[in-house]
């Protein structure tokens, strides 16, 4: 009975690594975006001086052979109505964001949505200091976070340092 407690655990343990399912590559990307999904690349110069504005370049990339689109909502191709995007320091400690927060109606209208054409990119830049309060001397990295909203993945996140 003790031989049984140890056996049957490691038969199960190798029945379930049997059936492990991998993506197809031509399902999804090396990145883990799927193939037939818009990505977004984010870019930021390495080194802000104080007086300069921490543009971040949000591109938008269609790698296909048909038209895609996507909700502006949550993406800088609006004027600034939400936390889209996660800032924290060194540290780890999140950044206070300071821009308006607007409620939307469900679904999307029609005029909510852009289309990128095949094998296409379009971008449009922000600048951080519009919406978040960043401390000279600090070390940033910036996330995009609202892919559930835009249907665009981000492929990367960025850094900066902050400086006078």
């Amino acid at each position: 009975m003790l031989k049984l407690k140890f056996i049957l655990p490691a038969v199960l343990i190798v029945i379930a690594s049997c059936n492990q399912k991998v993506y197809n590559p031509k399902g999804e990307g090396a990145s883990g975006i799927p193939s037939d999904s818009l990505f977004v690349v984010l870019k930021i110069n390495d080194v802000t001086k104080t007086g300069e504005q921490p543009k971040l370049q949000f591109t938008v990339h269609n790698e296909h052979s048909a038209e895609k689109s996507f909700c502006k909502w949550h993406t800088p191709f609006e004027p600034l109505m939400s936390k889209y995007l996660d800032i924290r320091d060194e540290n780890g400690i999140e950044v206070a964001y300071k821009g308006p927060m607007a409620k939307r109606i469900m679904p999307p209208p029609a005029e909510s949505y852009l289309v990128v054409k095949p094998k296409d990119t379009i971008s449009a830049n922000l600048d951080l200091l519009n919406a978040y309060q960043l401390e000279v001397g600090k070390k940033y990295t910036v996330s995009y976070n609202s892919s559930a909203v835009s249907g665009i993945k981000a492929l990367n996140v960025v850094t900066f340092k902050y400086i006078k």
